[in-house]
């Protein structure tokens, strides 16, 4: 089978080495242009599906916009069988979807409806949610409303970080890919439409809300910091300056929301609910730290508030 591979993220890779290890013909592998990086913003950094694709000698593709008729003359030149999508960063237009003879299909992190959009890994997380997973659907114009041809589900472990699911989650998806891959090739699955009234979304990721607001429950703000680790970071202020927060606990202890509890041996802090030990901490302009050496270094103490 011929494949063309859309794909951008770290979360990407794990699929695309899946169909060069198990044999499909990658025609292409189509990414986002390098991004300029550094203070000058004069070294331009690959993306790292770009990364792996120059590793496999595979060939690249970076358009600026996927629905130029100069990229959509190269799909075609190529002929690809399917079209494989997982994270690639762009919507892509009706034109590009109808390029290959089977179409294409995404790999979605989430059990489709739950969770349409574009960080479903995070809020599974934000959400409580015991059990996510991975969808394949065959892609059409709307958002991510395409009918499923294959699901594996995975529970969520109650500490469980973003990042760590992130990781599970590609992995699970490459799995769920070349098993749908061997159905297409086979005149199968049979596509099952989502229940639409049952969809709930994922939306994009802003500045607020990683924003710690102490008022709410320790559960809550406990998944915020766990949800957004490693990036961006769940963060909150100490005297004016941003802090990121990486590790919540529950822990004993009440006062007024924010307000540092303990700052010796452990960094307790109280909410609208109950208190959260931080075990890590990232103040403004420094690597991530333990919050043992946050302290030791007085970078807090017991009594000062978090806003």
């Amino acid at each position: 089978m011929r494949v063309v591979f859309f794909g951008t993220p770290e979360f990407a890779v794990p699929s695309l080495l899946a169909l060069v290890g198990e044999g499909f013909d990658v025609a292409a592998v189509v990414t986002q242009p390098d991004k300029p990086q550094g203070r000058s913003r004069s070294t331009l950094v690959s993306s790292p599906v770009k990364t792996a694709a120059v590793a496999e000698s595979l060939p690249v593709l970076q358009p600026e916009r996927p629905k130029d008729l100069a990229f959509i003359a190269e799909l075609k030149r190529l002929q690809p069988d399917v079209g494989v999508v997982v994270a690639y960063g762009h919507i892509l237009t009706p034109e590009v979807l109808a390029v290959p003879r089977l179409g294409m299909v995404n790999v979605h992190p989430s059990l489709l409806p739950e969770l349409r959009g574009a960080a479903p890994i995070e809020w599974a997380i934000l959400n409580g949610l015991t059990k996510t997973g991975v969808t394949i659907m065959q892609m059409e114009a709307g958002l991510d409303s395409g009918p499923i041809l294959h699901q594996i589900p995975h529970s969520l472990r109650d500490d469980v970080t973003g990042g760590e699911l992130s990781e599970h989650l590609a992995e699970i998806g490459a799995q769920a890919l070349i098993e749908t891959l061997a159905m297409m090739a086979s005149d199968g699955p049979k596509p099952v439409p989502q229940h639409h009234d049952r969809a709930t979304y994922a939306p994009k990721l802003t500045r607020e809300t990683g924003h710690i607001v102490w008022d709410r429950d320790a559960s809550t703000l406990r998944r915020v910091v766990q949800a957004l680790d490693p990036k961006p970071g769940a963060w909150t202020t100490l005297d004016g300056l941003e802090v990121k927060l990486f590790g919540a606990a529950p822990a004993a202890g009440r006062g007024a929301p924010g307000e540092v509890l303990r700052a010796g041996r452990e960094l307790v802090v109280a909410t609208g609910s109950g208190a959260l030990a931080i075990a890590e901490v990232q103040p403004s302009g420094k690597p991530r730290m333990s919050a043992l050496d946050w302290i030791r270094g007085r970078g807090v103490r017991a009594g000062q508030r978090m806003v």
